[in-house]
């Protein structure tokens, strides 16, 4: 049985191509009494994760949220509960259960579960690489004519590795890239180095760099990452993703969009630069808000969550006002 930090009442049995997903469903503690002509009834909240982590890293974020609107929260391929086939790069010759890890997969996997599970309205909100999954499946519900209300990005991965953006890396990178996509396509390193990482010291020590205040790096933090990156075949979702070279970056699909967007960040995330969020808030029309939080780092919902659910509930309200 799935383990969870969450009652096992809202874990719901669910596959997708035939593969077994983590899905959270957790209805409203105060279902919405309104009627035609009154103010929208709250809209589904979407929780989407980011690399190496599950549905649980919204541990301290669903029960605030589930105030007065659902939620969903899934596991992505290759993560958490969910199943983790082998990965299939470019190039390669296809092979039995083998997938392309990317962000039009887990954007097709979180659309589907929308349409599974959700009759009304949505608004998504992501973390990390979750955030440009949270564009991309946006896109895509807009052109099904199901547009989501509304996007909220929670330090969303910037993707500076992409061919797309190799210019603005220093010259020897770029010179040494050919050699870098080559290495990381061998599943000896690959394997090599996940197994590396998946340690609960290891674990600890990236942890402290991403919650730079220290807040809520606890025991089951540790386990709640620990444990999918132990299981079979994490490797693989590990494989898939250090190999997107040449994939979604958010600015591309943030220039195309209509949904109203709204940005939250952490000022000392160490991967994801407070700079571009500003540029972004900037320069898309669809970026509403950015609330910028002193002294929190890459998973402030995590490690904050005291600050960051007022935001995230204020968000939500505002987007189910939005025409």
């Amino acid at each position: 049985m799935e383990r969870s930090v969450f009652p096992s009442e809202w874990l719901v049995p669910w596959s997708w191509r035939g593969l077994p997903v983590g899905l959270l469903s957790a209805p409203a503690l105060e279902p919405s009494t309104a009627s035609a002509g009154t103010t929208p009834s709250p809209s589904t909240v979407v929780l989407i994760h980011g690399f190496g982590a599950c549905k649980e890293h919204w541990r301290h974020n669903v029960a605030q949220l589930r105030a007065n609107r659902p939620v969903l929260a899934l596991d992505l391929l290759g993560f958490g509960a969910s199943a983790k086939p082998p990965s299939q790069l470019e190039g390669e010759e296809e092979a039995p259960g083998s997938c392309r890890y990317g962000i039009d997969l887990w954007a097709e996997q979180v659309v589907a579960a929308i349409e599974a599970h959700v009759e009304g309205s949505v608004q998504l909100v992501g973390n990390s690489i979750g955030g440009v999954v949270a564009l991309a499946a946006a896109a895509r519900l807009a052109e099904a004519g199901r547009p989501a209300r509304q996007v909220v990005l929670v330090d969303c991965a910037q993707r500076a590795l992409d061919d797309k953006r190799l210019s603005e890396q220093p010259p020897l990178r770029r010179w040494g890239r050919p050699l870098l996509k080559a290495l990381v396509r061998q599943r000896w390193l690959t394997a090599t180095l996940f197994g590396s990482l998946a340690k609960p010291g290891v674990i600890r020590k990236v942890l402290q760099q991403a919650y730079p205040s220290g807040a809520n790096i606890d025991d089951q933090l540790v386990q709640i990452l620990l444990e999918p990156a132990q299981q079979p075949g994490a490797s693989e979702a590990f494989r898939g993703f250090i190999n997107l070279f040449n994939d979604r970056i958010a600015p591309e699909l943030l220039s195309g969009l209509t949904t109203p967007v709204t940005l939250i960040w952490g000022q000392r995330d160490p991967w994801e630069p407070i700079e571009e969020a500003r540029r972004w808030a900037a320069q898309f029309p669809c970026v509403r808000q950015l609330h910028e939080l002193p002294g929190l780092g890459h998973c402030p919902h995590d490690e904050a969550p005291e600050q960051v659910n007022p935001l995230l509930l204020d968000a939500l309200h505002n987007g189910d006002l939005t025409p």
